[in-house]
């Protein structure tokens, strides 16, 4: 229970440093940057999913590449759920899919989570 907490607490904030840094990628107060990695896991964890099944071979071809894209479709469809968080258009969805793998690997490290 304490490990789900932690992961939690390390992808709002997370998002926080991702809104912070990438233009267009907005998180208005705590309890939103709260919200939204709930909302983001349920997004990945059901259409996400979906997603990554169908797109398998692109995903191989592309060696991983593809997933970045799939990610900010998740991160744009969980901007649509969450109010306060926004997410202005696809580049700023494919940036922030980027930064936010890499700060999360980062804090997650930090934190052995």
């Amino acid at each position: 229970m304490r490990d789900l907490l932690i992961h939690w607490l390390v992808s709002a904030v997370s998002l926080l440093i991702v809104a912070h840094f990438v233009p267009g990628f907005e998180i208005r107060g705590l309890g939103t940057a709260l919200i939204a990695p709930v909302v983001i896991g349920l997004v990945n964890a059901t259409m996400g999913l979906i997603l990554k099944i169908l797109t398998l071979p692109l995903t191989i071809l592309t060696f991983g590449l593809s997933l970045f894209v799939i990610n900010a479709l998740t991160l744009q469809l969980a901007s649509l759920l969450v109010p306060g968080f926004v997410v202005e258009g696809f580049a700023a969805a494919l940036l922030g899919a980027i930064v936010l793998s890499v700060v999360s690997t980062i804090l997650r490290f930090l934190f052995r989570v």
